[in-house]
């Protein structure tokens, strides 16, 4: 089944019925039409990707490619073979991820984004996980945190959350990359954990709490990033942003906030809880007020 709609979808692009720009059906919409498990629909996708078919564009979900992909200009070459580098590797791998998803990085789309074989790849990473996790290595190295950073232990902690954050908004995927219970050892994240533990030393707190604010701060980054990310997910498959769609239900939300059973609800502003920066901030802040009671309590 999944060949036959990879099939069905190529002559469709290949015939010009869908011409080049236009939208393509999204996973979702693959897997409904078709009857198929999303799964299967991502495969779908994935295949038509590495064909040079389609193309993922910001703020448009994924379109027909004007033609399939070639090798990227300035590609240094030796007797006809490409010559990779790591550095290569990793940042066509970060470029497949931030335009199409994590989901669709595989050793096989990053060569097809590099216009090389499959298996030059793997003279620089084993496989898709070694790959994924060189990738949160490679973009939580794109800044360095100051030495010894903004004086006083909020601000320090102010500025390393907006420093993931403003990473998070570039790297869509990068919040479904990284694990608490299963944290990555890699020397860049690993670097920033040491620098947030830097901030809360000489604090007066035992080191198991200094750790668990650590991992709690982040843990608040990475959450309000995944919604981020599930909210643009959205208005690139759906075409339909935020507020338009709070558009389209305000009827229902009228219908029934008007009832009475929620006068509180009422009464909140429309655009309250549109902003997911401004939403980010407010946790930011409100979570640092919490973490100051608990100092001044520990004195």
């Amino acid at each position: 089944m999944y060949q036959q709609v990879v099939a069905e979808l190529r002559t469709l692009i290949l015939t010009g019925e869908l011409a080049p720009g236009e939208r393509v059906p999204s996973v979702r919409e693959i897997a409904r039409r078709w009857g198929i498990a999303i799964a299967t629909a991502t495969k779908v996708m994935a295949a038509l990707r590495d064909a040079g078919l389609v193309e993922t564009k910001v703020g448009s979900g994924t379109v027909v490619a004007p033609q399939p992909r070639r090798a990227r200009d300035g590609e240094q070459r030796s007797g006809g073979r490409p010559v990779l580098t790591r550095g290569q590797v990793m940042r066509a791998a970060v470029l497949v991820a931030d335009g199409e998803g994590i989901e669709a990085v595989s050793m096989r789309r990053v060569a097809v984004e590099l216009g090389v074989g499959t298996m030059s790849l793997y003279r620089h990473v084993a496989n898709k996980d070694e790959l994924v996790t060189e990738m949160v290595d490679a973009v939580f190295g794109e800044y360095e945190l100051p030495d010894p950073g903004p004086d006083g232990w909020r601000a320090k902690l102010e500025l390393i959350a907006r420093r993931q954050w403003e990473l998070c908004r570039r790297h869509l995927w990068l919040p479904a990359a990284v694990s608490f219970t299963r944290p990555l050892l890699v020397p860049n994240l690993t670097a920033q954990t040491e620098w947030t533990l830097r901030a809360l030393d000489g604090l007066g707190l035992p080191t198991e709490i200094c750790i668990r604010e650590a991992l709690t701060l982040h843990g608040l980054v990475i959450t309000a990033a995944r919604a981020m990310a599930d909210e643009v997910e959205a208005e690139q498959e759906t075409g339909v942003t935020l507020d338009r769609w709070w558009i389209d239900k305000r009827r229902r939300a009228e219908e029934l906030l008007s009832s009475g059973r929620f006068p509180l609800l009422a009464a909140v502003p429309e655009n309250a809880v549109s902003d997911l920066n401004e939403l980010f901030e407010y946790s930011l802040a409100r979570h640092l007020d919490g973490f100051e009671v608990l100092l001044s309590r520990s004195a």
